[in-house]
């Protein structure tokens, strides 16, 4: 099992002939909206690997939690380890110039809201894989790291 411990956002993304200066509106081309998180980007990519995953992270109660969990949840990773916050699920707002260049904002919202006591849901065993990044608070990716050494020198006191 792959243990995911991470973001989970919906992507906002929009195009633009080029990118704008401070202060200067600039009319669009092209809007989307997307899947992302690079918590849920890891986990949607074991998961299309052939990886069985578990995703412990955090959306709000918004009409952007549907659009950020969609492609995990086709994708088949197990969301029981995702809660609800009373946070705004995470966005990042991206904008794209023509050349390829973009400009990111990112609102963490609920991926804030994953605590270090979130990690219980982890359910780790023997041989279990902890992927980590930094789109949650600090705090809980020590706790995940603490949790999956200890994991680990029990196994290896096991042997």
């Amino acid at each position: 099992m792959i243990v995911v411990v991470g973001s989970i956002n919906l992507d906002l993304s929009a195009r633009l002939e080029r990118l704008p200066t401070p202060g200067e509106t600039l009319q669009g081309s092209g809007f989307s909206t997307a899947p992302g998180g690079k918590g849920a980007n890891q986990a949607l990519a074991a998961a299309r690997a052939g990886a069985e995953v578990r995703m412990i992270g955090a959306v709000g109660k918004d009409a952007f939690a549907g659009g950020a969990l969609a492609l995990l949840k086709s994708g088949g990773v197990d969301l029981s380890g995702v809660a609800e916050s009373a946070a705004s699920t995470g966005t990042a707002l991206i904008l794209v110039g023509g050349d390829g260049e973009n400009m990111i904002a990112v609102e963490a919202g609920a991926n804030g809201a994953v605590l270090p006591g979130d990690f219980v849901k982890a359910r780790l065993a023997k041989g279990d894989i902890v992927l980590l990044q930094h789109e949650i608070p600090l705090e809980t990716v020590k706790t995940a790291l603490d949790a999956a050494r200890a994991e680990t020198r029990a196994a290896l006191d096991a042997t």
